[in-house]
């Protein structure tokens, strides 16, 4: 993998289900990264959406690096205490650092394994847990030497944004409109809490209480799980159809107008993107094959290579 300087060091650690298991010696890498992914899903579900989330949220604040694992100190407030990444599930993190120490524990391996490679791989492998397509992962990142939450305030797609600045956004990442849809279907996991969703079902505008692109019977049953007095801590899923996997019933849900977020239903009452969600929600091999390619490109956005980065010894700390 030119692109991100895999080295044959790299190749022999990073086996986490990447290549083919034709060796012994592959059997047993895969074995030791991908046990950790399948136990935390075991122990919890949440494991899934969580560290898919946070691979997203790393990869469009300064670059696929894993700069949304370091803890602040006392002299640095980091990315992960930003606003924005504070609801960021502890499942995600703690999936890629017991996988850390697991490929550490290795001799050959120790210290050769990025923060930032392991956050890659295991997303990939929580997407094949939620049945959703495989695909290789391209190796070779260094950890970010760098985290402030400073940096995240208005890089991460929200779920009020129209669809001009979500385009925006992905753009700023060198994603296309279809890498933007496709990656939004990540949102058929999950779940979300009241107050992202309050003003779509109470207090949508001056002319309409509710949304009107929301499904009437859809929001009915939004209201009876959020009445206006709802604990905040109360949450539904974000896919009330196929909560737990990945695949293209997202489509079908924004179609009958059961997108949850304003971020998920303009994707259909928007005719520039409309066409695309009508389209996979015919064709789930077509969605598949866009998935895989838009996950591959997110996976390369600001990675760190050489001197620009390094493998930390822990994620949550810069060496």
């Amino acid at each position: 993998m030119a692109r991100l300087g895999l080295v044959l060091a790299m190749a022999l650690c990073l086996t986490i289900s990447v290549f083919p298991d034709t060796t012994t010696a592959q059997l047993k890498h895969n074995f030791y990264g991908k046990k950790v992914v399948q136990q935390k899903v075991k122990e919890t579900f949440v494991t899934i959406p969580a560290t898919l989330r946070l691979f997203f949220h790393d990869c469009f604040v300064n670059g696929c690096d894993a700069s949304v694992m370091i803890q602040s100190t006392p002299n640095n407030k980091a990315e992960k205490d930003h606003p924005d990444n504070v609801s960021l599930a502890g499942d995600g993190f703690d999936v890629v650092i017991k996988a850390k120490k697991a490929l550490d524990a290795i001799p050959s391996c120790r210290n050769k394994v990025s923060c930032a490679d392991i956050l890659a791989l295991a997303t990939r492998d929580v997407v094949v847990a939620a049945e959703g397509p495989s695909y290789p992962v391209e190796l070779g990142r260094r950890d970010g030497l760098v985290s402030t939450a400073a940096s995240v305030h208005g890089n991460l797609p929200g779920p009020n944004d129209n669809f001009d600045k979500l385009n925006k956004l992905f753009a700023k990442n060198k994603l296309t409109q279809e890498d933007m849809i496709a990656l939004s279907a990540a949102h058929t996991l999950g779940f979300a809490h009241c107050n992202k969703v309050f003003n779509r079902i109470y207090n949508f505008n001056r002319t309409h209480i509710i949304d009107p692109a929301l499904n009437k019977g859809y929001a009915k049953d939004l209201r009876l799980a959020w009445p206006k007095n709802v604990d905040p801590r109360i949450a539904i899923n974000i896919d009330p159809i196929t909560p737990k996997k990945i695949d293209n019933i997202y489509f079908k849900n924004l179609q009958q107008g059961k997108g949850l977020f304003t971020s998920d239903q303009v994707l259909y009452t928007d005719r520039r993107s409309r066409p695309t969600v009508d389209s996979w929600a015919k064709n789930s091999a077509a969605f598949n094959a866009a998935f895989v390619k838009a996950m591959t490109k997110l996976g390369r956005v600001g990675v760190k290579t050489g001197h620009n980065g390094n493998i930390r010894r822990d994620c949550g700390a810069f060496n």
